[in-house]
């Protein structure tokens, strides 16, 4: 019983031991929550790198669904083209066989009624003879014996041959028509087998095309459903990005409130200079634009100037470097202070010649233009920031030209 005793007590000073630590944080941390360093604000820029990261690899992978996308759409086309003219094929050879059965039945017919024609002309010929033979009204005695002379004999005898000779011509000739009529039937039968078999390979290239056309409609919805999966991460991304900004912006507005107070900020004259003495020419305006390289509609929250490569890079007014670093999207990039609540970013630099909290003056050369991170050639990227907000940069200037 006294251990338990004993126990409790050892349990209830660990709470409480607990408890007191987790006030003493909260009022620590509230006590440090006010003050910003750089090294913070770099630690958010390297979340959003990688987020950023990531967002080109989900845009890569979006732009590869789409294009097997596009690919089995093509596909699917030619399939349910192909599968069209086959059911019309099938169609077509339905008829022809139909056509083919009719006219065998007809053949049929024909074929019957010659048989008939055939065998009462030979029943007729057969009853002539036999007339004839038994002594009936005309005989060959009495044909001999009648005959008035010889030539009227000769003359009895040719009729008798002629009638002969027409009724075995009527014989043949009703054989030959109806031979005729069973070859034609036959040729009939011998195209609807070919069109009855043409159909069968039809029917069976259905069955193929059907099978083809269903893989093709289930890899679709397949790839539908992929991007709309990675679309979805996409702006889930996105989001986390902008809200990584944001919070950058107004830790960057802090720590230059911080460095105004403390009187080591730099404060700027408030008037720009160009950045890139050599070169005047716009190549992108600030604003929604189609970017070459992520394959979207996307807001330029600056301006690119078409520098050469390894072009000086001078800063715009006086001021203290508070970002000397690499991103993925920027490259090398500089960003520097001027006070009053305005910065200005230079980035896509083949190198840069200052460190974060180096002073600077008006047009001293920070850095070389070049084309670092996601950049499709050299150029640079300007931009202007007002209170942690991005503001168009030509505002500030005059004298440039818009390629």
């Amino acid at each position: 019983m006294k251990k338990r005793r004993i126990l409790a007590r050892v349990i209830c000073l660990i709470l409480a031991a607990l408890m007191l630590a987790s006030v003493m944080y909260v009022i620590v941390g509230q006590d440090s929550a006010g003050a910003v360093s750089q090294s913070e604000i770099d630690n958010l820029k390297n979340k959003k790198e990688q987020i950023d990261r990531k967002r080109t690899e989900i845009r890569a992978q979006i732009n590869s669904y789409e294009y097997e996308q596009k690919s089995l759409l093509a596909k699917k086309q030619v399939l349910d083209t192909q599968m069209d003219l086959t059911e019309e094929e099938i169609d077509n050879i339905t008829e022809q066989i139909q056509l083919y059965t009719e006219l065998i039945a007809v053949k049929e017919v024909e074929v019957e009624e010659a048989q008939k024609r055939e065998d009462e002309q030979l029943r007729l010929f057969k009853e002539r003879l036999r007339i004839m033979e038994e002594g009936g009204s005309i005989s060959y005695l009495a044909v001999v014996f009648q005959a008035s002379s010889f030539s009227d004999l000769l003359a009895r005898l040719d009729f008798i041959e002629q009638i002969s000779k027409y009724d075995e011509y009527l014989y043949e000739q009703l054989k030959a028509a109806k031979q005729a009529t069973i070859e034609a039937k036959e040729a009939l039968e011998v195209a609807k087998a070919q069109q009855e078999e043409q159909k069968v390979q039809l029917e069976a290239k259905r069955v193929e095309l059907e099978q083809q056309v269903e893989e093709a409609s289930r890899l679709i919805k397949a790839v539908d459903q992929n991007i709309a999966e990675a679309k979805a991460l996409y702006e889930q991304e996105s989001k986390a990005a902008q809200d990584i900004q944001s919070d950058i912006n107004k830790k960057v507005a802090e720590l230059k409130r911080q460095q105004e107070q403390s009187g080591k900020a730099v404060v700027g004259t408030g008037k720009l200079v160009w950045p890139t003495p050599s070169c005047y020419i716009v190549t992108s305006q600030f604003g929604r634009r189609f970017h070459p390289i992520y394959k979207e509609y996307r807001m330029h929250y600056g301006i690119d100037i078409g520098a050469k490569y390894g072009a000086a890079i001078v800063a715009s007014d006086d001021g203290t470097v508070i970002t000397s670093t690499y991103s993925s999207s920027y490259g090398h990039y500089i960003v520097i202070s001027h006070g009053n609540g305005m910065t200005t970013l230079y980035a896509h630099l083949s190198s840069r010649l200052v460190k974060a909290g180096d002073k600077v003056t008006q047009g001293k050369t920070i850095g070389k233009c070049g084309s670092t991170g996601a950049s499709t050639g050299p150029h640079l990227h300007y931009e202007v920031s007002v209170n942690g907000s991005r503001v168009n940069p030509l505002q500030y200037f005059s004298g440039y030209t818009i390629k």
